[in-house]
């Protein structure tokens, strides 16, 4: 269970890190769906303008890096499930636990505190200070169920993946 809590742990620590390394170097427009529709309207001049540069470059590298590190967590813990004789439930529950406890983070932590009550992103784009969409905790509700959903049944194919191969 330990691992299980140091790799959820880390799952949030990443994708903290992809927030930040996103916000701070724009890399691509597409990063910009995920806000309130009316901060993208206000961000639209600034997303229309962005030059490609070394900056934009450098941030897709570490967002790209961070992502293979999201996805190495969860071989970490099918490998150390291997390790200890994991059951198809006990691979199921840890990934389920990891993909979950990252998915309440982002709810709880990014979608609310860091968006709703933080001002952290107009820092970085001062043009959407006084949008409305700042403080419309719950805007992305159809996403996030959508990803919720989506995670629960990527964790059963994974869990048994690693059950076949942890036999061979």
């Amino acid at each position: 269970m330990l691992v299980t809590i140091i790799l959820t742990l880390a799952g949030m620590a990443l994708l903290w890190l992809m927030i930040w390394s996103a916000t701070v170097t724009m890399p691509t427009k597409l990063l910009a769906k995920n806000f309130p529709e009316d901060v993208q309207q206000a961000l639209q001049p600034r997303l229309d303008s962005l030059p490609m540069s070394g900056k934009r470059v450098f941030g897709m590298m570490i967002l790209i890096v961070l992502i293979l590190g999201f996805i190495a967590l969860f071989i970490i813990g099918g490998v150390d499930g291997m390790n200890n004789n994991f059951t198809y439930t006990d691979y199921l529950v840890r990934f389920l636990i990891m993909s979950y406890g990252v998915k309440a983070f982002d709810i709880i932590g990014l979608d609310f505190f860091l968006l709703t009550k933080t001002h952290f992103f107009q820092r970085f784009f001062p043009e959407t200070e006084g949008c409305a969409g700042w403080q419309q905790f719950g805007y992305n509700r159809r996403q996030q169920l959508r990803h919720i959903i989506a995670m629960g049944l990527m964790a059963l194919p994974e869990a048994l993946l690693f059950r076949y191969i942890s036999l061979q």
